[in-house]
């Protein structure tokens, strides 16, 4: 999953391409012809009247958007017609600042456009519009609309109906049934004004002041308040994005868990960072939920703590050591071995060919130990120069630190970042022939992505490997709002032929000694139901050891309004069968505003 401050450059970038609209003031009424908004909007998803001029539309202005490259405004008709499927509000897009106010009486004439946010590469749906428009305001002070409830009752079960496979599976051209589908049901409202009350936020405000609330509050709830994306079929569809109209720094700040008391209204819009979106001309107040961050236990002096955490791009320039490292001793209570992953090189995204990490990881130790923590030690392989993906210039690489006093590493000569780590046995045993070494580095199933690190432990005298793993990214695949449906998720082609590559690895380590203690952990960049964990687990070579908490506590991640598994530790049968595994995800990033990751941290304990 590409990090929340990478995935895009503001929250309401998008191609500007139509002309400005114009605007007439006149102090006697026009009158409009026949073309009504809803004949605009139409019982599909694109307007019957796209690529067509239409003349003296009329509505009254219910919301105003006079910042970045989408200025405009949204109108309704107050006399509605009485199909359910045919919206009464739409968009007039005028790329300049509008020159109408919240309560205008307008008529439009103009072009109707299908406008996709993104890019129709994208493949999100499109948002009908009207461009090139001259605006005549007919009066002023007008009642707005009122604004349509959306909460659980009004919002359909089933998320969406499959696409027509004669269109490439998409809904576009489908008749909408808004009583029976929730993406049909927020098409049916695109750009009219809207709202939802008491509704609890199930993704913290961004850097981009936007934030995710349900409608649903029973829907797929876990422990801490959030909403569980728990399989494919589980979209969850009371998450609603809410941005504002009204000045940054009004926006609340909130967690996971608080709520948005009172009314939350606006115009319904659709934009291609989540889809459907509530643009708040009126926010509710926001009351804390009170949560907290999450510590986990201490490991027992026969256990060993292993951990993944990805610290999101981490180089020396940025001002996040102390608390990651506050995180590592206090919340994680300093874990005998923790895989980093996305560390940067020592000058983070300046692309001059510098690959070493050694000032940033020294850095990080550094800040632990004045954190209160060990003086853990690190090993890695730096990567060839721009091959491993990631933010361009940062060769971003996996980590290993270990704290010497409770566990050794096993350091054999000659893995680095071109030579493939291989398995040999030696008196009965299972050994690497370099530790640390890279797994498969040549496989194309690497190509501009982390190659895994694996490295040979030994705590209280039994040898465990270790394999750390940050594998290719969703970066490209359909979002759940896309006009496809079922959604594409192209970027499982490379992760499945990783996974297989990882799966392989472990098993040559098992095939060589069976009782062998592996640990396969990272940012797997995908569901603990998903194929490419299926893959990983293999034929009992792996298990998803978060499968082991309670269906409410499986999240490492929380994505518009869904919390998910994205890192994982798995685990072979010797450790998955032994003396008490214990799993623990440690909330102390994902669900909070100001995070210093998006990625909350993971920890096992285990007797070898």
């Amino acid at each position: 999953m590409p990090s929340k401050s990478s995935a895009r450059l503001a929250a309401l970038t998008v191609a500007a391409v139509c002309s400005a609209a114009s605007i007439v003031v006149l102090t006697s009424p026009a009158h409009a012809d026949s073309v009504r908004i809803h004949d605009i909007q139409g019982s599909t998803r694109t307007s019957p009247y796209a690529g067509r001029q239409v003349a003296d539309v009329a509505g009254i202005v219910t919301g105003v958007r006079a910042y970045g490259s989408s200025r405009g405004f949204w109108m309704q008709d107050p006399t509605p017609d009485d199909d359910p499927a045919t919206s009464e509000g739409v968009f007039v897009f005028t790329s300049s600042v509008p020159k109408v106010a919240v309560g205008d009486s307008v008529t439009v004439t103009g072009t109707v456009s299908e406008f996709v946010p993104g890019g129709a590469a994208g493949g999100n749906q499109s948002v009908t519009e009207i461009t090139k428009a001259t605006v005549t305001v007919v009066s002023s002070g007008n009642a707005v609309p009122a604004a349509q409830v959306v909460d659980a009752r009004s919002v359909p079960a089933a998320y969406t109906p499959a696409g027509d496979p004669a269109t490439g599976n998409s809904v576009n051209g489908l008749p909408l049934d808004p009583a029976k589908y929730a993406l049909d049901y927020y098409e049916s409202l695109e750009g009219m004004n809207v709202r939802v009350s008491d509704v609890r936020v199930v993704t913290a405000t961004d850097p981009y002041t936007e934030l995710w609330v349900t409608v649903k509050p029973r829907e797929n709830t876990t422990r801490r308040g959030g909403t569980l994306y728990g399989s494919y079929d589980s979209q969850n569809t009371g998450r609603l994005q809410i941005q504002s109209l009204g000045a940054t720094a009004d926006f609340p700040k909130a967690n996971v868990g608080d709520t948005l008391t009172g009314t939350t209204a606006g115009p319904l819009d659709y934009n291609q960072f989540g889809g459907y979106t509530l643009v708040a001309t009126e926010l509710g107040a926001l009351k804390s939920g009170g949560l907290q961050r999450e510590s986990t236990r201490p490991q027992r002096r026969g256990e060993l703590a292993v951990a993944t955490y990805n610290v999101e791009n981490l180089d020396p320039s940025d001002a996040t050591f102390e608390e990651h490292a506050a995180a590592i001793v206090h919340n994680l209570k300093s874990p005998d071995i923790v895989s980093l992953e996305e560390i940067q090189d020592n000058n983070g995204a300046t692309n001059d060919g510098t690959v070493a990490a050694d000032v940033t990881v020294g850095k990080l130790v550094d800040a632990i130990v004045a954190a209160g923590g060990p003086a853990y030690q690190w090993r890695s392989i730096d990567p060839v120069d721009g091959a491993d993906g990631g933010e361009p210039g940062g060769n971003i690489r996996q980590v290993f630190l270990f704290n010497p006093e409770r566990v050794s590493f096993t350091d054999r000569a000659g893995g680095d970042s071109t030579t493939a780590v291989g398995v040999t046995k030696v008196r009965g045993k299972a050994q690497l022939t370099v530790s640390p070494g890279r797994v498969d580095p040549a496989n194309t199933a690497w190509k501009a992505s982390r190659k895994p690190l694996a490295g040979e432990f030994v705590f209280r005298g039994r040898t465990v490997f270790v394999i750390a793993n940050h594998l290719n990214s969703k970066g490209g695949d359909q979002g759940l709002t896309s006009q496809y449906q079922p959604v594409v998720r192209s970027s499982e082609v490379q992760r499945h032929l990783q996974a297989t590559a990882v799966n392989a690895f472990v098993k040559q380590i098992l095939d060589t000694q069976k009782n062998a203690d592996v640990i396969a952990l990272g940012d797997m960049n995908d569901f603990e139901f998903s194929e490419t964990a299926k893959i990983l687990e293999g034929d009992g070579e792996l298990w998803s050891a978060i499968k082991s908490l309670p269906k409410s506590e499986r999240y490492t991640y929380d994505y518009q309004g869904n919390q998910q598994v994205l890192d994982q530790i798995l685990v072979s049968p010797s450790i998955r069968r032994g003396c008490g595994l214990d799993y623990d995800s440690v909330h102390v990033n994902s669900e909070f505003n100001d995070q210093i990751s998006d990625h909350d941290p993971q920890v096992l304990r285990f007797e070898p």
